[in-house]
């Protein structure tokens, strides 16, 4: 029996304490994120935007709408809290949502190259690679990473449970430390973890354009 299970148990027929239990099982988890991961993350991304590089997120099912999320929110959410004048961008790049090349490449080649074969064409030396995956056992993720890193580009491995296969593999492992199968509250950390990331971006660049 997993942590949801206990909690859904516990809770019976009232769901009022099932949302107020689940929220403190997400609190325990949240205390066990190592925080010097994520700021080395920050700095990573920090430095793409600065050598105006491309940082690519890739994940698979909730996970690819979490990567289409940190595009969306590396990109626009930090330009419009920003003076659009002096603003230099993030180049954010989510391989999960070109469903043609996504559909052509599983057709033609093998699933698991569908990010591997955008990443051939894309990358250029400096860029960063967000491989998002609760298990951190993915296929496409893990061939992703290994030619990534083949090629001298940065990984960091958004993960779950023990982080799998990938927890070794990427160069920075920011892991929701959960038993396996518990997919919903890593994906929902996962989230937080991008906002931290994104409000951080918001104020630093804020501060710059103080500067100027």
């Amino acid at each position: 029996m997993n942590n949801l299970d206990k909690i859904y148990n516990k809770a019976g027929l009232d769901k009022k304490l099932f949302s107020k239990n689940y929220v403190e099982y997400l609190k325990t988890l949240l205390d066990k994120l190592d925080h010097n991961n994520i700021s080395k993350c920050i700095s990573e991304l920090e430095l793409a935007r600065e050598n105006n590089n491309t940082i690519f997120i890739i994940g698979n099912g909730g996970s690819a709408s979490t990567a289409s999320h940190i595009g969306n929110d590396f990109g626009l959410a930090v330009l419009k809290k920003t003076n659009k004048n002096n603003f230099k961008s993030f180049r954010a790049l989510a391989l999960t949502d070109n469903m043609s090349v996504i559909s052509a490449t599983a057709n033609d080649s093998s699933y698991n190259n569908i990010f591997l074969d955008q990443l051939k064409i894309h990358f250029r030396p400096g860029d960063k690679l967000i491989a998002i995956s609760a298990s951190g056992n993915s296929p496409n993720l893990i061939s992703a990473v290994k030619w990534f890193k083949s090629k001298g580009g940065t990984s960091i491995g958004w993960l779950g449970f023990d982080g799998g296969k990938l927890l070794d593999m990427v160069d920075i492992p920011i892991v929701v430390k959960s038993p396996k199968g518990e997919y919903a509250p890593v994906e929902d950390i996962h989230i937080v973890i991008n906002h931290i990331i994104v409000t951080w971006m918001q104020y630093k660049i804020l501060n710059e354009e103080s500067l100027i």
